[in-house]
This record gives C-alpha cells, sequence and structure tokens, in this order.
C-alpha cells in the first residue's frame, strides 16, 4: 500500500506563501485522484484539493479557492499545494492521500504524519 510523506509546512504571516509537497512511496501514475486535506484543533479532516491524472480535473473547498493550487508530477511520485495569501483560519495540519473521485472526494489509503501549517503575525 502507498505511503505518503507530507513536507513543507511552517510558520507564516498573513498573505504569506507555502508550497507543500507530499512525497509517495510507490508511483502515483496509477492514482487517479490524490487529495490534499487538513484538520485544524477541535475540527473534523477536511479536503482542501484534490487532482486526478495527468492534472485534468481539480477540486477546490470553496474557502481555499483563488488561493490554493493543487498539482501532481508523476515522474516525481510527488503532489504539491501551492498555498498563497495565507489567512489564519488555514491554520491546520495538513495531509494528503489517494482518494475516490466523485461529488465527494472521499479519502482512501493510509494517512501519513501531515505537516503542521500555522499562519499568525
Amino acid at each position: 500500500q502507498v505511503q505518503f510523506v507530507d513536507s513543507g509546512g511552517g510558520l507564516v504571516q498573513p498573505g504569506g506563501s507555502l508550497r507543500l509537497s507530499c512525497t509517495a512511496s510507490t508511483s502515483i501514475t496509477r492514482i487517479y485522484a490524490l487529495g490534499w486535506y487538513r484538520q485544524a484543533p477541535g475540527k473534523q479532516r477536511e479536503l482542501v484539493a484534490a487532482i486526478t491524472s495527468g492534472g485534468g480535473r481539480t477540486n477546490y473547498a470553496d474557502s481555499v479557492k483563488g488561493r490554493f493550487t493543487i498539482s501532481r508530477d508523476n515522474a516525481k511520485n510527488i503532489v504539491y499545494l501551492q498555498m498563497n495569501s495565507l489567512k489564519p483560519e488555514d491554520t491546520a495540519a495538513y495531509y494528503c492521500n489517494a482518494a475516490d473521485w466523485g461529488p465527494i472526494v472521499v479519502a482512501k489509503g493510509s494517512w501519513g504524519q501531515g505537516t503542521q501549517v500555522t499562519v499568525s503575525s
């Protein structure tokens, strides 16, 4: 089963940017959909963004549309999340995972350790 290692988080001021990376233990070429999720303290894990194979289709949470961009590099087995114009409410632990694509993109497989993003002045 593929495993994911999330990285790139940190402390950033409001309005700043970060790029998260998720490196898979095996090829992601045959994984149709991949998603980034986040979980803030006391809240449920939620989908942030998802992307299909080849990057043909994407899905974003309304709260991040226009600010975040998901991409994937199948040759390197990496999924990226470029986050711009960060807000304090983006503070959370971020995770990537394979997903089932549909009206609701549902994560499947094992979760990695996540990477913490803290947006604060």
